[in-house]
Formats: C-alpha cells, structure tokens, sequence
C-alpha cells in the first residue's frame, strides 16, 4: 500500500508541477490557477486517486485503459506537450525520475514477455 501512495503522490506532484507551468506561461497566471487550470487539475487529480491500476500504473500515454473524457483528455495532452520539455529547467529531479520510471516500467512490459 505505501509503493501505492507514494507512487500516486508522485503522479500527483508531477501533474500539479505542469498544469502550474503550464498556466503561468500560456495564461499569464502567476501566483494561482486560472479558472480553466484549476477545473483541470482538480479532474485529473480526481482520475489520478481513482486510478484501478494503483501502484502499477502506467504513464498515461502507455495506458490501455483510456479514463479521461476525450476533450479533457486533448487539454491534459497539450498540457504535457507543453509543460514536459519545461520540466528539465523548472523541476528538474521530477522530470527525470517521471522519465526513469517511464522506462523502468516498459523494460518490465519487455521481461514479461521474454
């Protein structure tokens, strides 16, 4: 339970991390999330905790089970888009150990069906 909680934490963290840079660049906010971000942020969040696959969770782009309406889905995507090459200068220690985790998780993928 605890590789649980930390792994979703750090999905959390991670999310939080993009939408805020995300909304300070496109949207000019600065010290809070726009209205649009926070709606945002607030249902991926949601998506996140509810998440069936726990602490084995895949990234989102290497998910089977699509669980975001697909016009929110398109905003997380463009979210990531932009925010993922922002993250090495802004959170640099999240954006490798989400890229560590990435490939941690397909080189599994790949064992199981060696």
């Amino acid at each position: 339970m605890k590789n649980c909680v930390r792994s979703i934490r750090f999905e959390e963290k991670t999310l939080r991390a993009m939408i805020a840079i995300y909304c300070a660049r496109v949207h000019g906010q600065d010290t809070a999330l726009c209205a649009e971000c926070a709606a945002l942020e607030r249902y991926a969040l949601n998506r996140l905790e509810n998440c069936v696959f726990g602490a084995q969770k895949p990234t989102c782009a290497a998910c089977a089970i699509h669980c975001y309406q697909p016009t929110m889905r398109e905003k997380v995507q463009a979210v990531m888009r932009f925010s993922g090459p922002l993250m090495l200068k802004y959170h640099p220690v999240l954006a490798l150990a989400h890229l560590v985790r990435r490939f941690r998780r397909q080189g599994q993928k790949l064992a199981k069906h060696i």
